[in-house]
């Protein structure tokens, strides 16, 4: 095992860059933590997201020097819009960082993750990696078939979130991930649930436009009614867009997507809230009991885990329709700093290999 005693974890986000330190230890223990916001102004200056390198750079190096500039054993990174790759730990290798800064499947601040991981690495010696990210891609044959031969499924959810929760479940069952199977519910602003056979992530709803409605997105639609909706001349393309995507869910029939005040509202007596939040509950455990059929009904446990598992409310009511299927496990949040590290400690210390994202896409 490397004697280096941190790992820097770098979790760029829209107009924040989230770094922490963790212990490089079995397990990982967070060590510092900063969550750095970025004006409107600084950011203004630049046209696309990959201008932004040398800019955030700076952030993270004068991060490292209020801490003492730690010895460092590996940095890790959030994840980018990359090709579809199978989940686990990635070195930062030349192709991936090609597509980083290229946006091959567009452009995002978590394009910046592996790219400012690399950056802080090569001058130190270092490993640069990523860890599931969006794009993990593990979809059988069958979940790709839509029934429309123009449009096939794609896999786009919590990747990251889904697998660290599971291995930590697994974990307290005496098994490894490799060992268990699981339908795991990721709850938050969009809404993956995914059957996780194995480490493995089947199949599941595309967060962004299919599966439960969810405190801002819109979910699975009737299809004909929203053609009619698209050709009825009274939206944009980027109004329709946005209306299934930020408009719609919890915001769309409540007026907020914050799921604490539609649950405060059905507690006091709000019919139109309660029946909103049962709709969506009910959606969500329609969406595990389909996961645990891919599963053949061979369930070591479902999980609930995500914002939305913090609420009592909500989680009841999902358990009511679902504990017949196997145990439930409800592991609120979404530690995505802690699944970064963790991710990178089981390369270190070599329960694991990084994979080559140049020979994953070459192969695929």
């Amino acid at each position: 095992m490397t004697k280096a005693q941190f790992i820097l974890v770098i979790n760029p986000g829209s107009t924040s860059t989230r770094l922490a330190l963790f212990r490089n230890s079995e397990p990982v223990e967070l060590c510092h933590l900063a969550n750095i916001q970025h004006s409107t102004e600084d950011l203004s200056q630049f046209t696309h997201i990959s201008e932004q390198y040398d800019y955030r750079l700076r952030t993270v190096e004068a991060f490292l020097e209020r801490h003492g500039e730690p010895d460092l054993a590996a940095v890790v990174g959030r994840g980018g819009l990359l090709k579809p790759i199978p989940s686990g730990t990635y070195l930062v290798d030349e192709a991936m960082v090609a597509d980083l800064r290229a946006g091959v499947q567009g452009e995002h601040a978590s394009n910046l993750g592996g790219l400012l991981a690399r950056g802080i690495a090569d001058p130190r010696g270092i490993p640069a990696y990523i860890v599931d990210p969006v794009s993990v891609d593990e979809f059988t044959p069958l979940a790709r078939i839509s029934g429309l031969p123009q449009i096939s499924r794609v896999s786009l959810g919590h990747a990251l979130n889904i697998r660290a929760v599971a291995r930590r479940v697994a974990a307290s069952l005496g098994k490894e991930l490799s060992e268990a199977n699981f339908v795991v519910a990721h709850l938050g602003g969009g809404i993956s649930i995914a059957p996780v056979e194995r480490g493995r992530i089947l199949d599941y709803n595309n967060a962004n436009e299919a599966g439960p409605f969810s405190p801002e997105r819109a979910g699975t639609l009737p299809v004909g009614d929203v053609v009619s909706l698209a050709y009825s001349g009274k939206y944009t393309l980027p109004q329709i867009r946005k209306m299934f995507n930020g408009q719609s869910g919890l915001v769309g029939y409540l007026g907020s997507n914050d799921a604490r005040q539609a649950v405060e509202r059905a507690e006091q007596g709000d019919e139109k809230a309660a029946l909103v939040l049962e709709a969506m509950t009910y959606q969500i455990a329609k969406e595990i009991g389909a996961m645990a059929t891919v599963l053949c009904g061979q369930v070591d446990a479902i999980i609930l885990t995500g914002g939305l598992a913090y609420s009592a409310y909500i989680t009841k009511r999902i358990v009511e329709y679902v504990n017949y299927i196997a145990p439930i496990r409800v592991e609120p949040g979404e530690d995505e700093m802690l699944a970064l590290a963790e991710g990178a400690r089981l390369v270190l210390s070599g329960r694991e290999q990084a994979a080559s994202y140049k020979e994953v896409c070459c192969h695929a």
